[in-house]
């Protein structure tokens, strides 16, 4: 679930990153959220749970989407001036803040294997990042920050009820993005767009509303220091689609990152297999 919603989060990134070259950057993520929206309420309707569509106004629901939502503003402000793959990476040091925090509030266990994993992947960031050069400016802080709202937000999904639809939490998060951009747009003017722009959009509405369900659901099931480190997959992504969209080439150093950002999630996998393992063993009676 967290490789399936990090693919459509960067998909979605790629394609609003190409679209706010031609327009303001709240209007379009009002007009995507609003696409994301209706996607998700059809959904919520094909499983039948618009009964319980009030829920969005639970206090937690609620919280939660509004922190998401000003998580999504910072992120994709410096998304639209920082080349994607800087973006990306600077974004997975999320799992760093979501461990610290599940151990501290969350009661979670992190053995020295997650420890080193999660460390490991963070150094993997600071390679691909470079901050002595010219790609970490002011655009790479408000990066971080908006990272600092996404570790809180996922954190705050797991003290949600379980009785609330993952849909339901999905559709807050969606309304709450399209409300804000929608605020930003009034004050800062409408600008009129073309049928490429809004099929565009339209697109990465549905990678969008695909990734927030996947997200949510995941961060709902899955241990927060396991799932955390799968996030690392995007970074390759991303770094293909630079590549691909707009030439832009990982140099060594980078190179260096992703290897180690890979092999962190791997490590996570091969370790959290071994533990399990072994607590099925001593689970067998003698």
């Amino acid at each position: 679930m967290m490789v399936g919603a990090m693919t459509c989060f960067v998909l979605n990134d790629a394609l609003v990153k190409h679209v706010s070259q031609s327009m303001p950057s709240a209007q379009l993520i009002f007009v995507r959220g609003l696409m994301a929206s209706a996607l998700v309420l059809l959904v919520a309707r094909h499983l039948g749970v618009l009964r319980q569509v009030g829920q969005v106004l639970n206090p937690r629901v609620a919280l939660r989407a509004s922190v998401d939502a000003c998580a999504t503003m910072l992120y994709l402000l410096s998304l639209f001036h920082l080349p994607i793959a800087n973006a990306t990476a600077i974004n997975l040091a999320a799992p760093l803040f979501m461990t610290v925090f599940a151990v501290l509030f969350l009661g979670e266990r992190a053995g020295g294997a997650r420890w080193f994993a999660v460390v490991m992947g963070f150094v993997g960031v600071l390679c691909i990042v470079q901050p002595s050069g010219d790609g970490f400016n002011a655009w790479s802080l408000l990066c971080l920050l908006g990272t600092l709202f996404h570790a809180t937000r996922d954190l705050m999904t797991r003290r949600i009820d379980p009785a609330i639809p993952s849909i339901i939490i999905t559709l807050a998060t969606a309304l709450s993005v399209t409300l804000l951009s929608g605020v930003i747009t009034l004050l800062a003017g409408w600008q009129a767009f073309g049928l490429r722009e809004l099929a565009l959009l339209g697109v990465a509405a549905v990678f969008l509303a695909c990734g927030y369900l996947l997200l949510v659901q995941c961060m709902r099931t899955g241990e927060v220091t396991l799932t955390a480190p799968f996030r690392y997959t995007a970074v390759l992504i991303a770094v293909m689609l630079g590549f691909v969209v707009w030439n832009e080439a990982p140099d060594g150093w980078a190179w260096l990152g992703i290897a180690l950002l890979v092999g962190s999630g791997l490590h996570m996998l091969r370790s959290e297999r071994g533990r399990t393992r072994a607590a099925a063993l001593d689970a067998q009676p003698e």
